[in-house]
């Protein structure tokens, strides 16, 4: 047996995630993200104009140039799902590989618009979608199989590996949620079948095992139930309200159209990035929105709606990006005056998103909130439930795949440390078979 686990991004943060595998003299790679936290950037972002290596450079996107010392060849490149943390960087490094793309449909038409908006490099990798539970053979000694999941996206896979020598289980991101509208439950039965096929590596996410008061991460049906209860009584009063969501939150969206469906309101989904993930889900039948709701994108086009908006409160329900208090999102705008919509005492406006933690969102979120309540709106934070896996879901996952090693990824070391503590109370042990990774370290398994 000869397979090595590179670790290239995403092992010291949460986000920049990109893994490789090799078998042999066979290389696959797993996701090509960005890092959002080194430029502080949200979903409408624009660094198509950006040199690569100036992004290496920043921390923006993972660090591939320990590949050249890789002495193999690149046969795939697969994706998990398609937020930015695991496709940002694709249009900047994909190029490098003669390799195809393979990803699910959704994950693969995001993918397919972020490289026609590259203005830096030339893309000719060739693009093969592959749906949640089929299998593909990349080599005659290595077949990819994606296993159905889920996550706070649609079409989010979990891929295994098979090998001669086992199988290789790459899961970043997931959850287990059985209780989503627009997706069905997790495949637990193949999961276990792959254990008992025999795991040789699970490579895991790790964004969530150090919080301790989150055991198992609840499903969307508790987001859905929080909204329908905070917005019943609002949308029937003569007030504004604004609701923040991520764009890219397909499952969220089409639950607040749906609870806004049942009011006398109009939907307006306002923005580039709302545009680019909402219409493209809607196009693939992914998403359904009532007759009640209408996208803009174009900056004339959301003034305009906002114009439209501003004149009647009482008969529209803005969706906006900005949860984060990005000063370029819509929201912030809004509460800065930036835009036609100007917030009155009264309105309403709903976080269905939390503030990720780091110090610059923690101080952009506070301003904005504080800046809300100064024009006298009423604000509900926090209608959300997370994307990720709890520590008792990273329990049975490790009890459905029994994988001889485990390399926890996607986080600082805190939240890796907490995913071996986890993995230690299932009877692994760090440095036997917990391996903590840093980018760019490897782990050999040639036994």
């Amino acid at each position: 047996m000869n397979i090595e686990i590179i670790a290239i991004g995403g092992y010291e943060e949460v986000g920049k995630n990109m893994s490789a595998v090799k078998v042999d003299e066979d290389v696959i790679i797993f996701d090509m993200g960005i890092h959002l936290d080194r430029l502080h950037i949200h979903e409408d972002t624009d660094i198509d104009r950006m040199h690569s290596l100036d992004l290496i450079e920043r921390g923006v996107i993972p660090d591939d140039t320990l590949m050249k010392e890789v002495n193999g060849k690149v046969k795939a490149i697969v994706f998990t799902h398609g937020h930015l943390d695991h496709i940002g960087a694709v249009a900047k490094l994909a190029h490098r590989y003669e390799a195809p793309l393979i990803a699910t449909p959704y994950t693969m038409a995001l993918i397919e618009r972020t490289i026609k908006g590259e203005r830096k490099f030339k893309f000719n990798n060739p693009l093969q979608v592959l749906n949640s539970g089929e299998k593909l053979q990349i080599t005659p000694d290595i077949t990819l199989e994606f296993v159905h999941t889920t996550h706070s996206i649609p079409q989010a896979v979990t891929p295994a590996l098979h090998t001669k020598d086992g199988i290789v289980v790459y899961s970043n991101d997931f959850k287990f949620d059985n209780h989503q509208k627009l997706s069905p439950p997790p495949d637990y039965n193949r999961f276990r079948e792959l254990g008992e096929k025999g795991v040789l590596a699970l490579i895991v996410d790790s964004t969530r095992a150090a919080e301790p008061d989150q055991v198992k991460t609840y499903s969307e049906k508790i987001a859905r139930i929080m909204l329908q209860d905070i917005m019943q009584q609002p949308l029937k009063e003569d007030y504004g309200m604004i609701i923040t969501t991520f764009a890219s939150h397909i499952e969220r969206v089409q639950a607040i159209c749906d609870i806004v469906a049942k009011s006398k309101r109009e939907m307006l989904l306002l923005g580039r990035s709302m545009e680019r993930y909402c219409s493209l889900a809607e196009s693939m039948g992914i998403l359904k929105l009532p007759k009640n709701a209408s996208i803009y994108g174009s900056p004339k086009g959301v003034n305009r709606a906002l114009s439209k908006a501003d004149e009647n409160r009482s008969k529209y329900v803005i969706l906006a990006t900005g949860h984060q208090g990005e000063p370029d999102a819509l929201l912030p705008r809004i509460a800065n005056d930036k835009t036609s919509y100007m917030v009155q005492p009264g309105d309403n406006i709903i976080f269905s998103a939390p503030v990720i933690p780091n110090p610059l969102n923690k101080a952009n979120r506070s301003l904005l909130e504080t800046r809300l309540r100064s024009k006298g709106a009423r604000i509900f934070t926090n209608a959300h439930v997370s994307g990720h896996a709890g520590r008792e879901d990273h329990r049975d996952f490790i009890r459905m795949l029994t994988p001889q090693h485990l390399i926890p990824s996607h986080g600082d070391l805190k939240m890796l440390s907490a995913y071996a503590e986890l993995a230690e109370q299932e009877g692994y042990r760090i440095g036997k078979n917990i391996h903590i990774l840093r980018n760019g370290q490897a782990q050999v398994f040639d036994e």
